[in-house]
C-alpha cells in the first residue's frame, strides 16, 4: 500500500448537524499524524472541479457549534457517470491526494464504493445523516440533534393541539426509516407513530382512530414518517376528512428545520470520535470501510454491508409508545 502523505475531505448529501465537528477532528488528526490535508469544496463536484484549499489546525477552528458543514454539500450528477470519475481520478492525483474521508449518507457511501473500486483509492466514510438508517452504527452524526429539534417543534404544537381540540399530524423526515418518528414520538409523549417499517400490516391510522384518539382523548399528536409508505401527513389528514369528519385534523410539516442548528453535545461527541476513528483506520490500512460506534465501541463496515444491511427499529420502541398512548 502507497504511503499516505496527504488526505481530502468532503461532505455531501443532505447536511447534518455536526458534520463541522467531524472536519474538525479529522483535520486534527490528520495534522497531528503529520498528514497534509485538503477540503474539498461542494462535495463530489469539488472533488472533479478541483476546488479545494488547504486545511490547517486554525482553519477548523471555532466550528465545533455550527450547524451545516463549512466544506458546503451537493449533489453531483456528473460524478454518477465514469467520465466524471475520472476526471475527479485526475482531480485528486494533480492536488497530491492520496486518499479521502467522505462524510454523508447511503448516497455518499454508494459513490465512494464505485469510486474506490474503479480506482483502487483508500477511501473511509463517517455517517452523516438525520436519518439513522445506516448499518454499521448505533447513531448516525446529525440525528440526535434533529430528534431535539423534533421534540421541541411537538412540546410547542401540544399547547395548541389541546387548546383547540385537535388532531395534529407531524411529518417528520426519515426517508425509508421510522427512526425520528418513533422515537421523537416516545420523547414527546405522542400518541403514535406512522412508520415505513409498520405500513405493510393494520391499518395505522385506523388503529389510531380506534384505539386511542376516539375512546380517550380529545387532542392527539401523531408523528408521521415523509415515506411514500406511510401515505405522508397530508394524506392522512385527508383521510380523516373523509373517514372521520367528525374530527379536526390539521398537518405540521417541519421540514429542513430538523437539518439545521448547533449540534447537541451527544452529536459533537460522535463526530469528533469518528473523525479521529477514521484517519486511524486509513494509518492502519482500511479503505473502503464506514467507521461507526455500536454498544460504545468503534467499528468498521465495509462499504457493501453498510448499504446492504437494513437497520430497522426496535420492535420493542412501537409497542413503548402504544403502551404509552393509552
Amino acid at each position: 500500500m502507497a504511503t499516505i502523505k496527504s488526505i481530502g475531505i468532503l461532505t455531501s448529501g443532505g447536511d447534518a448537524p455536526g458534520m463541522n465537528a467531524a472536519i474538525r477532528a479529522v483535520t486534527r488528526a490528520a495534522r497531528y499524524n503529520g498528514w497534509g490535508v485538503k477540503g474539498i469544496m461542494r462535495g463530489y463536484k469539488g472533488l472533479i472541479t478541483g476546488e479545494s484549499e488547504e486545511f490547517h489546525s486554525n482553519s477548523v477552528s471555532n466550528i465545533i457549534q455550527r450547524g451545516g458543514t463549512i466544506l458546503k454539500t451537493a449533489r453531483c450528477k456528473e460524478f454518477m457517470s465514469a467520465e466524471g470519475r475520472k476526471r475527479a481520478f485526475e482531480t485528486m492525483q494533480s492536488e497530491g491526494i492520496d486518499a479521502l474521508v467522505v462524510i454523508g449518507g447511503d448516497g455518499t457511501i454508494t459513490g465512494a464504493k464505485v469510486f474506490a473500486e474503479e480506482f483502487d483509492i483508500p477511501i473511509v466514510a463517517i455517517p452523516g445523516t438525520i436519518d439513522n438508517d445506516l448499518s454499521g452504527t448505533d447513531t448516525t452524526i446529525g440525528y440526535d440533534t434533529a430528534l431535539n429539534t423534533i421534540v421541541e417543534a411537538v412540546d410547542k404544537l401540544r399547547d395548541t393541539a389541546t387548546s383547540h381540540e385537535r388532531l395534529f399530524f407531524v411529518e417528520v423526515m426519515g426517508r425509508h426509516a421510522g427512526y425520528l418518528a418513533l422515537n421523537g414520538a416516545i420523547a414527546a409523549g405522542a400518541e403514535a407513530a406512522i412508520i415505513p417499517e409498520c405500513a405493510t400490516g393494520d391499518d395505522q391510522l385506523k388503529t389510531l382512530i380506534d384505539n386511542g384518539f376516539r375512546k380517550s382523548k380529545n387532542s392527539a399528536i401523531v408523528l408521521v414518517a415523509e415515506d411514500p409508505a406511510t401515505g405522508g401527513a397530508m394524506g392522512l389528514a385527508e383521510r380523516v376528512k373523509n373517514e372521520y369528519p367528525q374530527y379536526d385534523a390539521r398537518v405540521t410539516i417541519l421540514g429542513h428545520i430538523q437539518r439545521g442548528g448547533s449540534p447537541t453535545a451527544a452529536d459533537r461527541i460522535l463526530a469528533s470520535r469518528l473523525g479521529v476513528a477514521a484517519v486511524e483506520a486509513l494509518k492502519e490500512g482500511q479503505r473502503n470501510v464506514m467507521v461507526g460506534i455500536k454498544n460504545g465501541e468503534l467499528v468498521y463496515t465495509p462499504f457493501c454491508q453498510a448499504l446492504s444491511k437494513t437497520k430497522s427499529v426496535k420492535q420493542s420502541n412501537v409497542e413503548l409508545v402504544k403502551i404509552l398512548s393509552i
